[in-house]
């Protein structure tokens, strides 16, 4: 039960650092905004209005940070003590690509 709570606390201070991290990116290109999510180890999913190139996008929206997790067990055969392993980080960018 700790170790559920644990990863739980973990997921939410995980995801709340990484949405104020690629906050102040709102400001910044499209690419930018993106190549920073992926350099923290999250695979970006893009929705998009519009249909001009990724330069020409606006983020107006950064959200829905995922965390899957997995149980893997730690020291020797008699051992039952389990650790939350990261192992796969999702994320979502909304794009506005409409032609201004």
């Amino acid at each position: 039960m700790k170790n559920y709570m644990c990863s739980a606390l973990i997921g939410s201070a995980l995801a709340v650092t990484a949405l104020s991290l690629a906050a102040p990116a709102y400001a910044e290109s499209a690419a930018i905004t993106i190549g920073q999510l992926e350099a923290q180890g999250f695979d970006v999913k893009l929705d998009r209005i519009g249909s001009a190139p990724l330069n020409q996008c606006e983020v107006v929206d950064v959200r829905n940070p995922r965390e899957r997790t997995e149980l893997v067990r730690v020291g020797g055969r008699g051992d039952r003590d389990f650790v939350p392993v990261v192992v796969k980080r999702t994320i979502t960018v909304s794009l506005d690509c409409s032609r201004h």
